[in-house]
Formats: C-alpha cells, sequence, structure tokens
C-alpha cells in the first residue's frame, strides 16, 4: 500500500494528538486584527510586543465572515513543535536541512483526479468573484493596509520554463482580483524571472499555494548562496519528508501548483504596473514584520492579477504574525543550515552549531558554537563569524560561545558575556555594510557616519570563548551525574 502523502491535514493530525502543541476554539472572532490579537497572547512568541508566550497552534474555526472557512495560526511558532512535525530533534534542525538542501528529491507533477486542491474552482470569470470573500487572510493589526497572505508560497519560472523556483512574500488583498506584491530586491529567483518577462513586457504566470506541509513553508524560504539560481526548494521538502512534493498543471494559468495545498490563487505578475500598498487604508504602514516594527507601505508593490481560486471541501486559511516565533522557524532554521553548510567547507569541525534565536527575528542574529582543538584553533571563531557575514547580508550581530553553553538558553548565552568576554578585546564592530532594509535603525539619520543609504549597517561580533591556554580557569562547576533524577517527580 502506497505511504499517505504529507501534507497539512497529516500533519495536523499527528499533532492534535498533543493539546500542548495543538488547539482548537469554536468562539467567534474577526478575522480584522482581532483573530491575531488573540494569538498574540496565546502562542505568538518571537519580537511580538509583550504580554506573548510560545504556546499551541490555534485552530480558528468561527471566523466572521467565512463560515466555511477554518483559519489556522502558529503552526510552526515553536522550533520544539517543528522538530516534532519533522520527526526530528530540534536542536539539529539546522543539521538535518542542511543535509536535506544536499539531497534534493525533486517534486512529481500528479494527475487532476490526485490534486485535493482542486475540490472547488473559483474563477475570475464567474459573476460574483472576489478574492476579499473567498480567502480568509487576516489583518494583524488595525493599521494593516489590508488584509494580508503571509505564508502563500509562489511557484514561478522563467519564460522558457527551464528554471522553477519558489518563495514567500507578503502579499495584500488590493481588489476583488488583484493583490500587491512585495519583492525584497536582490537574491529572489522569482524577482528575476518577473524582471524578465517585465522586459518583454509579458505577464508572468504564477500560482500562490497556501495551507502546506510545514516541510514545504521552511524549505521555501532557503536563498542564495545555499541554494543557487535554478534550484527549486521543494526538493528539500522532499528529502525532509523522504518523498517528492506533489504539483499539479494550473488550472487557467500555465505553471504548476502544490497538489495538496488547502488554497490555490492562480494569476499572473503583471509587467510594469505598480500598486500603492495602502490604496485603500492610507495608513502609512504595510504589517508587521519579523524585526518587530510595522513595515512601512510601499508605494509601488508589483500587481498580481488573480484568475482563479481553488481550495479543497472545508479549506484552511493558513496565516502569520510577522513577528513571531513563525518566522523564526521559517527563515532562521533554513538560515542555521546554510551557515553550517558555509563553515564545515572552511573550517570543518569547528562549528558544533548555530542558533538563530527569535531576538533576532530568525535573520538578524545568530549565536556559533565553537570547537577548540589546540592552540591552532585560537582565532578560528572569528573566522566563522567573518565566514557567515560575507554570506548572509542580513545578518547584524553573532555571538560567539564555547561547546560548553548552551545555544537555546538564553541565560547561558548571556552568562557568556558576564563571565567569558571583556568589551575593549571580544567586541568587534564592522561599519558601513549592507543589511536588512526592515531594520529601522538603518537610515542615515540613526548613524550618518557609518550609513550613507538607509539598508546599510554597522555589525557586531561579540566573542565570548575562552582563549584556548586559559580553559583551565574557566571550567563550570561540576555537578554529580544522577541519570535516574526523574524518579524525584513522580
Amino acid at each position: 500500500m502506497a505511504e499517505q502523502p504529507w501534507d497539512l491535514r497529516r500533519v495536523l493530525a499527528e499533532l492534535k494528538a498533543d493539546p500542548k502543541q495543538y488547539h482548537e476554539t469554536d468562539v467567534s472572532v474577526d478575522p480584522n486584527a482581532e483573530l491575531s490579537g488573540v494569538y498574540r497572547y496565546i502562542g505568538a512568541g518571537g519580537t511580538v510586543q509583550r504580554p506573548t508566550q510560545e504556546g499551541p497552534a490555534m485552530m480558528f474555526n468561527n471566523v466572521k465572515g467565512f463560515p466555511d472557512t477554518r483559519v489556522l495560526m502558529g503552526l510552526m511558532a515553536s522550533r520544539r513543535r517543528v522538530g516534532k512535525m519533522f520527526h526530528h530533534d530540534y536542536q539539529t534542525l539546522g543539521q538535518f536541512l542542511n543535509e536535506s538542501v544536499s539531497n534534493p528529491i525533486a517534486p512529481v507533477t500528479v494527475a487532476e483526479t490526485d490534486a485535493p486542491a482542486h475540490e472547488v474552482i473559483h474563477k475570475a470569470t464567474d459573476a460574483d468573484f472576489d478574492i476579499r470573500k473567498l480567502v480568509a487572510a487576516p489583518t494583524n493589526t488595525p493599521q494593516d493596509a489590508g488584509p494580508y497572505i503571509t505564508v502563500g508560497v509562489v511557484f514561478g519560472s522563467n519564460m522558457d520554463k527551464s528554471k522553477s523556483d519558489v518563495t514567500i512574500h507578503r502579499m495584500v488583498l488590493e481588489d476583488k482580483d488583484k493583490l500587491g506584491i512585495y519583492i525584497m530586491p536582490g537574491g529572489r529567483h522569482i524577482g528575476a524571472f518577473a524582471a524578465e518577462y517585465e522586459a518583454a513586457n509579458q505577464p508572468m504566470p504564477i500560482t500562490i499555494n497556501i495551507g502546506l506541509d510545514p516541510a514545504v513553508t521552511i524549505g521555501a524560504t532557503f536563498e542564495p548562496p545555499t541554494t543557487p539560481f535554478g534550484y527549486n526548494e521543494l526538493g528539500v521538502a522532499g528529502a525532509i519528508r523522504q518523498q517528492a512534493v506533489q504539483l499539479v498543471d494550473g488550472v487557467t494559468v500555465d505553471e504548476k501548483a502544490i497538489a495538496r495545498s488547502e488554497y490555490t490563487l492562480e494569476g499572473y505578475i503583471m509587467p510594469n504596473e505598480r500598486i500603492q500598498e495602502d490604496i485603500n487604508t492610507h495608513t502609512g504602514k504595510a504589517m508587521p514584520e519579523f524585526p518587530g516594527y510595522d513595515g512601512d507601505a510601499n508605494p509601488a508593490l508589483q500587481v498580481i492579477k488573480v484568475t482563479a481560486v481553488t481550495h479543497r471541501e472545508h479549506a484552511i486559511m493558513q496565516s502569520v504574525i510577522g513577528p513571531s516565533e513563525e518566522h523564526v522557524s521559517m527563515a532562521g532554521i533554513p538560515t542555521e543550515a546554510s551557515i553550517l553548510q558555509l563553515v564545515d567547507r572552511a573550517i570543518p569541525g569547528k562549528v558544533l552549531n548555530v542558533y538563530n534565536p527569535p531576538a533576532g527575528g530568525g535573520k538578524l542574529m545568530t549565536i556559533m558554537q565553537i570547537h577548540k582543538e589546540n592552540e591552532a584553533d585560537e582565532g578560528i571563531q572569528r573566522q566563522a563569524a567573518l565566514l557567515a557575514f560575507s554570506a548572509f547580508k542580513e545578518l547584524k550581530t553573532v555571538i560567539l560561545v564555547d561547546e560548553d553553553v548552551d545555544i537555546f538558553d538564553m541565560n547561558d548565552v548571556i552568562w557568556t558575556m558576564n563571565t567569558r568576554f571583556q568589551a575593549d578585546q571580544d567586541l568587534i564592530v564592522l561599519p558601513g555594510m549592507r543589511n536588512h532594509p526592515l531594520d529601522p535603525s538603518e537610515r542615515p539619520q540613526y548613524d550618518p557616519k557609518s550609513i550613507r543609504f538607509q539598508g546599510m549597517s554597522s555589525k557586531l561580533v561579540i566573542d565570548g570563548t575562552v582563549p584556548f591556554d586559559m580553559k583551565d580557569q574557566f571550567e563550570r562547576a561540576q555537578f554529580k551525574e544522577v541519570p535516574d533524577w526523574e524518579k524525584y517527580l513522580k
């Protein structure tokens, strides 16, 4: 008997067995700011304004205005939960994804009859077609530019179909058949494909796939140099599951869709057409982004003309809160894998593990656990930091710690800064470098001496490792090992 294909429903069926990881509610909730406002308290975490916490994934079964739709929030808003869903130790997810990206399993195309994503089809030619009534996209805050698709995986190809890619972008519902999409300049393959179509003044066919196995969602966030131009990250999800992701031909566009997605929007990125992101609200804000601040509304988003919405019966709309722990899982774990891949090639065996914590939103900060074997390794930790910076321009802070430090415990990490660190010799500042444009401190008026243009930053290395010749003076207090300690809790 063939193995059941992986999709969101299979993942949730497993997760429901653990009430600490999954919770449903039938209480009525408004998708306009209230739904995200509720989940902020229950389980958002990350850089969301306090009070918040790490909590269960939440299924909202009674969403105002959408009687036939459930909304899922927070599926990946816990590293432990991601480990559980991947059947893997949460502490070594970076290594696991590093192996997966190096050994991809390519997606396969299935017949229409095997694609539950097309169980229900609405076409833009239908008289009552309106994506705002079909897609239960929440509004994160009252200041948002509109309802956002926050975890839609965009599938697109270059003009001759020789290369394809999947990426995640913020997309705002602007009209009954129109989305605005923010494609961050540089590095995104979809952006390169769109530029090729625009130069030819041709619309680019795409599908937007929502409600997916988290292996697909997390795998899709890999970027160059780890996944070079032409690398389709659906192969990463295939490797994670040891099962190829299933695709199906689009209904109204010449492009593939993910066959087991809950929702699919089909359409075209229109050439030489732009739209003001907050054209319907004029708040000046987009939505909350991973650094913890509202993003500024973009005056000229690219436009997606929607030609169809398809979905499963009793579909699940999936959404994330921008600054939540979910972004840390989606962006941070693949970045950890990418850093490990890079340093393993350059200085094998010297970086034991890497963690991109919630404090940096998964992008801006990394903690590197260093192994020094002899005196020739002294200084290798700083080489590792420079390697990470050289490849990932969005990285702003690197903290280096010894192998006896738990990189997943920020108290342990900060302890090293108080007992294994002297600021005058262990603090390294690298001014005038490129970083992530969503960091609000990266503007000339904040630091005119180092920031000439917005998006530049000074970067920081905190070396909390003990000099090799002084290791015996920094041995932690050694407690007695008690293997059966748990019996005292029974």
